[in-house]
C-alpha cells in the first residue's frame, strides 16, 4: 500500500507566484542550524533518472487515464519540446498554451493523492542514490533543500516530502476552488526563471547565496547554477560539463560507465516536462473519467 503524507500549499502571494511551497514536515532542525545557507537541487536527471513528468504520465496511463498510445505521443512531444528549447531558448510561448491543459477541473487534492502513489511505484527506485547523499550532507548540516523543477509544483513537493526535503520550487497551476483551470501562474520554471524564483526565496528566508548551493544536470540551468557561490554539475550533458570544466566548477556523476546512456525516457528540458506533451495525449484522448 502506497505510503501517504499529507502535503500543503503555501498561502502565501510571494511564494506562489513564485513557485515555492514548503512540505508540511521538514526535516527536524540540527543542533546547530544553518539559516543563512541552503541547497538546490533541480529533479530530472539530477535527483532521479528521467523525467518526473513522464512517470507520473505512466502512472496515470497504467491506471488507465489515457493510452499507451498516448503515451508514446506524450514522449515524441518532449522531445519536440527539448530541441526547442535548446534552439530557441526564452520563446516559451507554444509550450505554455499546452502546459497543463491535460488537468483542467482535476482536483489539486487527487493529483497530489495520485503523485504519491506513483511515487511509490515508479519514482523511488529511480532516485540517484549519491543526488541524494548529497542533500542528506546539507540537511545534517542544518541546512533546508529545495528541488527545482519544471515540472509542476505539486508534483515536486510530493517528491520532497517523501524524500524529507525542505520543500520544492515548480512551475504553478492556476487552482480554483480547489480545482485546476489549465492555466499557468506566471511562466514555466525552467532557465532563467528558476535563477529568478531561487533569488526571491533568499530574499523572503534571508538566505546568502554565496553560501548556497545547487546542482543540475542540465546546460539549461546555467542561470540557477551560476545565481549561487556552490555550483555542482551532477550527471552533466556535454554543453553543462564543458561549462563546469571551464569555470571550475564540481561534477558529480552516478551513471555507470563514461559516456553512460540515460534511461530511455524523456529527459528535462524546458516546457515539455509540463507541456502539450501530456495534453497532447489527455486533452484529445482523455478518458471520461476523472481521479
Amino acid at each position: 500500500m502506497a505510503r501517504t503524507r499529507k502535503v500543503t500549499v503555501s498561502t502565501d502571494v510571494h511564494g506562489h507566484t513564485a513557485g515555492w511551497s514548503e512540505t508540511e514536515q521538514a526535516p527536524p532542525a540540527t543542533p546547530t542550524p544553518d539559516p543563512t545557507a541552503a541547497a538546490f537541487f533541480d529533479v530530472d536527471n539530477t535527483m532521479m533518472q528521467g523525467a518526473s513528468i513522464y512517470w507520473f504520465a505512466r502512472g496515470l496511463a497504467a491506471r488507465k487515464y489515457f493510452t499507451t498510445g498516448d503515451l508514446a505521443r506524450f514522449a515524441w512531444q518532449q522531445a519536440k519540446f527539448r530541441l526547442l528549447a535548446t534552439e530557441h531558448a526564452g520563446d516559451m510561448s507554444q509550450a505554455k498554451e499546452a502546459a497543463l491543459a491535460f488537468i483542467q477541473g482535476w482536483r489539486v487534492a487527487d493529483v497530489e493523492r495520485l503523485a504519491d502513489e506513483i511515487f511509490d511505484e515508479l519514482m523511488a527506485p529511480r532516485i540517484w542514490a549519491g543526488t541524494r547523499k548529497l542533500a542528506q550532507r546539507h540537511l545534517d548540516g542544518g541546512q533546508r533543500v529545495w528541488l527545482v523543477s519544471a515540472a509542476p509544483v505539486e508534483i515536486g513537493r510530493v517528491i520532497a516530502a517523501r524524500l524529507d526535503l525542505t520543500g520544492a520550487i515548480g512551475t504553478v497551476a492556476e487552482v480554483v476552488d480547489g480545482a485546476y483551470t489549465g492555466r499557468l501562474v506566471g511562466d514555466l520554471m525552467h532557465g532563467p526563471a528558476k535563477a529568478e524564483a531561487v533569488t526571491q526565496l533568499a530574499a523572503v528566508e534571508g538566505l546568502d547565496l554565496a553560501r548556497c548551493a545547487a546542482y543540475s544536470d542540465s546546460a539549461n540551468d546555467l542561470p540557477m547554477l551560476s545565481t549561487v557561490g556552490h555550483p555542482v554539475a551532477v550527471n552533466p550533458d556535454p554543453a553543462l560539463l564543458r561549462q563546469a570544466r571551464e569555470r571550475g566548477w564540481d561534477v558529480r556523476d552516478f551513471r555507470t560507465g563514461r559516456r553512460a546512456v540515460k534511461i530511455a525516457v524523456p529527459s528535462t528540458a524546458a516546457a515539455g516536462l509540463v507541456a502539450g506533451a501530456v495534453s497532447a495525449g489527455l486533452a484529445v484522448h482523455r478518458r471520461r473519467r476523472t481521479p
